[in-house]
């Protein structure tokens, strides 16, 4: 019944519009902005997704897509529907960064009422680490998280690339026992979904 739709992310997600002949993607690099190494992979779904309610019966369709970085690799791919090229290209970027799949992440969230008190902590943790000698593990951190301060908690994180488990569970561990009595609140996320 309708000429226009108009929609968030949601159009995406498996609805079928067989007499869409052409799809908007507005803002199309805005999800590259999230802080997380996935980002690329996300923005690259979704412009796929999306262009994939476009054209679906006999009718040909047409995709337009706006944004302020869209010579970015993953809209390129994206608007060429080349999935190797992406893939290639997103491998090579990991692989250089030391990111899934090459690397594991761990992911130590220290939370407390203030601030200082967070970063202090995530110090601690930092030295305990860097104390133990893993010369195989990347230590990033402690830094503000994304989202800083929720219900008045404030949020720091340090980010721990390494390749096998094995080599700091046991460190891991034991930061878990010793947050266990103190005030500020430390979470450990291994192989998070968001940095």
């Amino acid at each position: 019944e309708y000429d226009i739709l108009i929609g968030t992310q949601m159009i995406a997600k498996g609805l079928d519009f067989p007499l869409v002949t052409l799809v908007g993607i507005i803002n199309a690099d805005a999800s590259l902005n999230i802080p997380d190494f996935r980002s690329a992979e996300r923005t690259f779904q979704l412009i796929n997704q999306v262009s994939g309610r476009a054209g679906r019966s006999d009718i040909e369709g047409e995709v337009v897509i706006q944004g302020f970085n869209v010579d970015h690799y993953s809209i390129q791919y994206a608007s060429q529907h080349d999935y190797l090229g992406f893939y290639q290209k997103e491998m090579e970027f990991r692989k250089t960064l030391k990111y899934s799949p090459y690397y594991n992440l761990c992911l130590l969230k220290i939370k407390s009422s203030q601030l200082k008190d967070a970063f202090e902590e995530g110090n601690k943790i930092v030295s305990y680490l860097k104390k133990k000698n893993l010369n195989h593990i990347i230590i990033l951190g402690p830094s503000a998280s994304p989202m800083v301060k929720m219900n008045n908690i404030y949020s720091v994180q340090v980010l721990l690339k390494y390749k096998v488990s094995s080599e700091i569970m046991e460190y891991l561990i034991d930061l878990k026992n010793i947050y266990q009595t103190k005030k500020v609140n430390l979470d450990i996320d291994l192989n998070p979904l968001k940095i």
